[in-house]
């Protein structure tokens, strides 16, 4: 168990992770990454919550951690690339519920809130790693709506008014 306050960026050791899911909601970026054709990116999760789904690329925010220094942490872990916040726009606030956890411990389940933003990047920068996505795709609005392997919680991004 952590006996000190994390610092900005830190990971939890996993038993308290376990227990902050269990507890708590989750605060969480999501990149909705766009090519310059207007394609999305999306890619299948290795991990639970929604492993096997394809999904946007994004993590979760720290304590201590300011969103725009998070912006930049999980944009280069999750592509390779740093990005800075004020060049992306700001989609809303989306609430996500799943009743798995990452470690698949049994009996609770994951609730994020998610700050969902948009950004467009030239696919040929990018140096996507292979830890939390196993492969991904660029996707058309109307392919990435149709397909039923893209998960319910990617699509609202796209269906909110």
């Amino acid at each position: 168990m952590m006996k000190h306050e994390p610092r900005p960026g830190e990971r939890l050791p996993p038993e308290d992770f376990d227990e902050a899911v269990r507890l708590t909601p989750l605060v969480a970026i999501d990149l909705i990454v766009r090519s310059p054709e207007g394609r999305v990116l999306v890619g299948r999760r290795r991990n639970e919550p929604a492993k096997g789904c394809l999904f946007t690329t994004g993590g979760r925010i720290t304590k201590n951690e300011t969103l725009a220094a998070a912006f930049r942490r999980i944009s280069f872990a999750e592509l390779g690339v740093e990005n800075n916040i004020k060049d992306a726009r700001f989609m809303g606030i989306f609430e996500h519920f799943y009743q798995t956890n990452n470690h698949e411990v049994p009996g609770f389940g994951t609730h994020y809130v998610v700050l969902a933003y948009q950004l467009t990047a030239a696919t040929e920068n990018l140096r996507l790693p292979q830890d939390q996505h196993g492969e991904f795709a660029w996707l058309t609005e109307a392919e990435l709506l149709s397909n039923p392997e893209v998960h319910r919680n990617v699509k609202e991004y796209f269906t909110q008014s």
